[in-house]
Formats: structure tokens, C-alpha cells, sequence
């Protein structure tokens, strides 16, 4: 008697609350109420209760248990309360209500259609409008205030001068300072919910006195916002310090490091010494993508020095074709740290101020050093880093897709004649500029990415196109595709889905190098 006791005064239900939910949970298996589909629950001639029913005393675990409910379980409570939710309703005046809310919900429709097709005709009387004020120069202003206000092509052109240079910084610590604070002045345009919550963690994450440079890397390694990645880049390359007092200084001390290189070293460009390795770099500008930014002056002579200076502090690899690739992301990174525009190729980089082209010039110089310090076999003599980079890829896309490789193989197709370009380049000729500065994204925030990792991404890109390889059946029309691949409208979704089958990748091979190996 005395252990039946303590057994039911232990379940009995005590004030506080009790497991298991006490609402309904709707899912797949319980749909909410649908009186048009349990019609059957109705009861004609029942009627709602006028008191509240009081709740039986729980004093068993038996009671307890058929009191309670949880998400998983399928018992009789969910009909109970359908069937009690169905006294209150009557099947005419739902229909009714539900043809009401049809009507209604097809009238709303109806305006907001006509709501956009006006919207339609008035933007297109604004076009109009604006083609008609077009400037000189075969630019058009932004607005039709300013297109009254201009009454030349010399008016209009002083003005976007003017407002280029007043949207530029003054010092050359300047972007970097208010880098931060200044993101929400700049013209872009309209972010989706997604990018506007990782611009504010990117902001966040910047805003402390010292960035956490592990939690720079997790969150750029997704991408980077394009506001921020001026400075994220200059921070995950190891340029800046973690540490926002320390960077002005840091800035000022590397850019007056490097024009004391090039004080030091340009003029001997044309010594007997060294003017086979300036040659070489003069030839391989005009070569370098995207076409548009090449071909003007100002971007040659940077490019020169740049290289040149690399090649001479380098003695133990010097220049090497490849090299003038992997200075144009930062490059372009850095300038649009500086202006508005959204496609920097067509930019005129000689409109900006002297000051402003020689930081530029010193940071890409700094980041790209610290890019070839962790790849630097790859340019020294014999090429050794990249020859043992394309026989790993030869043996793990054995293992990955047996029968590309067996394909390959068949039609005598070399991994070095096609990945061979894949490793000196970083795939900067295998996809659109854009790609890549997406994909360094990532690479700056993998550790050894531009060396390791960028095997990974390699595999899944040569895999990525197995049906069009499996398809061809000749040597010459395999090698052709594999140097051609056909990624010119690729974007950051193409490049989102390589990398993460990339990491895939990783995640099952590198840990265990031995496994990939036949």
C-alpha cells in the first residue's frame, strides 16, 4: 500500500509546468481543420458548451499520459479537437466566406496589375525624357533636374569631374578609416534581405578595435560584399593587422617601402641584366584580361612596375609568364575602393588622382606578395609546385569520376596540357574576372587556399563537365573544349555550387592523401 501510494502521489500533476506540447502542432500529418474535408466530424444536433469543462485531477501516469500530447504522436486528441472546432463552424457560411475572400483576392489582383502597367508607361515617358537631354559626350545625366541645369557638354563634364573628385578621399588613409563608417553613403544598388544581413555582420565584424580574423574568414568564405572587400582582402592576406589603430600607420609605412623599390630598382630596367626579364613583362601585359582595362596606358606602366619590382626582389624565380594574371584582381579590388562604378573595365583609371593610383599600386604589389609567398614553387625553376600539383589532380580525379579519367586517357589527352595553365593561373583564364574575384573570396579564407584548396576546386571543375568530355571522341576536339570551356555567362551561383562540391572534396580526401592513391 505504502509503495501505491508513493507511486501515485509521483505522478501526481504538480502547478509548474509538464512536458509535451499543449497546442496543436499542424504538419503533414495533421493539416489544419478543413470542414469541407471532415465533414463527417460535424454533429447536427450538438451544441457548443455554455461552461468550461473543468480538467479531470491527474493522479496516474495513465491519466497524465492521455492528457498530454507531442509533436510525434498520432493519437485520438488531434480528432477531438477537430471534431469540438467543427461544432462551432457551419458548412454554408464557410462557403460563403471563402467565395468572398475569392472575389476580394481577385479584385486586388486586378489593381495591381493596373498599378504596374502604369508604372510601366511612366518609366518609359522618363526614358524618353532623358534620351532626349543626352550630353555631348554621349553620356546621359542622372537626372532631368541636371539636365536643365546643363546647358553644354562643357557644363556636364565639369560637374561629373567635380563629383568624382569630391566622392574620392583626400588622404591616402582616408578609405581606410572611414571605410567602415562611409558604407552607407556610397550608391549601390538595392541589396536583397540576404546580402544587407551579411553586410551588416561584415560591418559588425569590422567596427570592433581588433578584428577576429577567424571570424573574418568563416564569414568570407561565402563571399565578400563588394564595399567590404577592399579592406577584407588587405586584412585575410596578412597586409593590415588585426588591429584598427595600427593600420594607418602600417599603410603609410608598406606604400613608402615600396616607391623606395621603386626609386631604387625601376631605372634598371634597362640594364644588359635585366632587360630580357622587362621585355618578357611588356610583351605579356597586352595579354592579360579583362581587354578593356589593358589597353590603357596608365594600367600598363603600374603593371610594369609592379612585376618588375617583384621580379627583382625575387631572384629565385624571377618573372614568369602567369605572374601579370595574378596582380589584376587586386587591382581592380583596390580601385573600387575609390569610385561607384559597377563595372570597373570600363573605367578611365587615369581620372583618378596621382595619390590615389599610387596606393593602389602599393597595396596590389603587397597583397600579390603575400599571394606568391605561399605558391612560390610554382614559379621557380622546372616549375616543380605546379608539375606535382596536375599529377595529385591526375589521381584524384581517378578516384573521384574513374570513368572521365579512363576516357582522357584513352584518347591520350595529358592532364599537363590543359591543367597546366589551370595551376599557373589560378583558372583566371578559365572563367570571367568576376568569377575569380569571387573565387579568391574563398581562397584567402581556406587556409592554403591558393595552393591547396585550389586542387580541390580544379577536380571539381574538370568533373563538372564530364558529360561534354565523355561526349567528344577525338584528341584534338577533347583538348580544344578543355582549353575553351564554355564559362563566359558563369556567375557567383556556378562558382558557389564549384566551391562547395570543392569542399566536398577536401572534406573526403585530404585527411587521408593515401586514399586517393591507386
Amino acid at each position: 500500500m505504502a509503495s501505491d501510494g508513493g507511486r501515485k502521489q509521483f505522478w501526481k500533476r504538480s502547478g509548474a509546468k509538464v512536458p509535451g506540447s499543449i497546442q496543436h502542432v499542424y504538419g503533414a500529418q495533421h493539416p489544419p481543420f478543413d470542414p469541407l474535408l471532415h465533414g463527417t466530424l460535424i454533429k447536427p444536433g450538438s451544441k457548443p458548451p455554455t461552461t468550461p469543462v473543468k480538467l479531470k485531477k491527474v493522479s496516474t501516469f495513465q491519466e497524465f499520459e492521455s492528457n498530454t500530447s507531442d509533436a510525434w504522436d498520432l493519437g485520438d486528441d488531434d480528432d477531438e479537437l477537430l471534431a469540438i472546432a467543427a461544432e462551432n463552424l457551419n458548412t454554408e457560411v464557410v462557403m460563403e466566406t471563402a467565395h468572398k475572400v475569392i472575389q476580394n483576392h481577385s479584385k486586388l489582383q486586378e489593381q495591381h496589375k493596373f498599378q504596374e502597367e502604369h508604372q510601366q508607361e511612366e518609366k518609359q515617358v522618363e526614358s524618353t525624357e532623358l534620351t532626349s537631354i543626352a550630353c555631348g559626350d554621349n553620356r546621359l545625366v542622372k537626372s532631368v533636374s541636371e539636365g536643365h541645369t546643363s546647358s553644354s557638354s562643357d557644363n556636364a563634364s565639369e560637374n561629373s569631374s567635380m563629383q568624382r573628385s569630391q566622392s574620392l578621399p583626400q588622404t591616402s588613409t582616408l578609405p581606410l578609416v572611414s571605410g567602415v563608417a562611409d558604407f552607407n553613403t556610397s550608391v549601390t544598388p538595392a541589396l536583397t534581405e540576404r546580402e544587407a544581413s551579411r553586410l551588416d555582420k561584415f560591418k559588425q565584424l569590422l567596427a570592433g578595435p581588433n578584428t577576429n580574423l577567424e571570424e573574418l574568414r568563416k564569414l568570407s568564405w561565402s563571399g565578400i560584399p563588394k564595399r567590404i572587400r577592399p579592406i577584407a582582402w588587405k586584412l585575410l592576406s596578412g597586409y593590415l593587422p588585426a588591429n584598427v589603430d595600427r593600420r594607418e600607420s602600417t599603410l603609410q609605412r608598406k606604400r613608402k617601402e615600396y616607391f623606395a623599390f621603386v626609386e631604387q630598382y625601376y631605372d634598371s630596367r634597362n640594364d644588359e641584366s635585366h632587360q630580357d626579364t622587362y621585355r618578357q613583362i611588356h610583351i605579356d601585359i597586352p595579354r592579360m584580361s579583362p581587354e578593356v582595362l589593358r589597353l590603357q596606358p596608365k594600367v600598363t606602366e603600374i603593371f610594369e612596375r609592379i612585376l618588375f619590382i617583384w621580379a627583382i626582389r625575387h631572384p629565385a624565380s624571377g618573372y614568369v609568364q602567369g605572374i601579370n594574371d595574378l596582380v589584376t584582381p587586386f587591382f581592380v579590388v583596390f580601385v573600387c575602393e575609390y569610385i561607384e562604378e559597377e563595372e570597373v573595365e570600363n573605367f578611365d583609371v587615369s581620372s583618378l588622382p596621382e595619390e590615389v593610383l599610387q596606393n593602389i599600386e602599393a597595396d596590389s604589389y603587397w597583397c600579390m606578395s603575400k599571394l606568391l609567398d605561399g605558391i612560390q614553387d610554382n614559379y621557380t625553376f622546372a616549375q616543380p609546385g605546379i608539375q606535382k600539383k596536375v599529377k595529385m589532380l591526375e589521381e584524384l580525379v581517378s578516384r573521384i569520376d574513374e570513368q572521365v579519367h579512363v576516357h582522357l586517357d584513352q584518347h591520350e589527352v595529358k592532364y599537363l596540357q590543359f591543367a597546366f595553365r589551370w595551376m599557373n593561373n589560378l583558372l583566371m583564364r578559365e572563367v570571367p574576372l568576376r568569377c575569380t574575384i569571387r573565387l579568391w573570396d574563398t581562397y584567402q579564407s581556406e587556409p592554403e587556399g591558393f595552393s591547396h584548396f585550389h586542387l580541390y576546386v580544379c577536380a571539381a571543375f574538370l568533373v563538372r563537365w564530364r558529360k561534354e568530355i565523355l561526349e567528344e571522341k577525338d584528341f584534338q576536339e577533347l583538348l580544344i573544349f578543355l582549353q575553351n570551356l564554355p564559362t563566359v555567362h558563369w556567375g557567383n551561383e556556378e562558382i558557389s555550387v564549384l566551391l562547395a562540391e570543392a569542399y566536398r572534396l577536401k572534406f573526403a580526401f585530404a585527411d587521408a592523401p593515401n586514399h586517393y592513391k591507386k
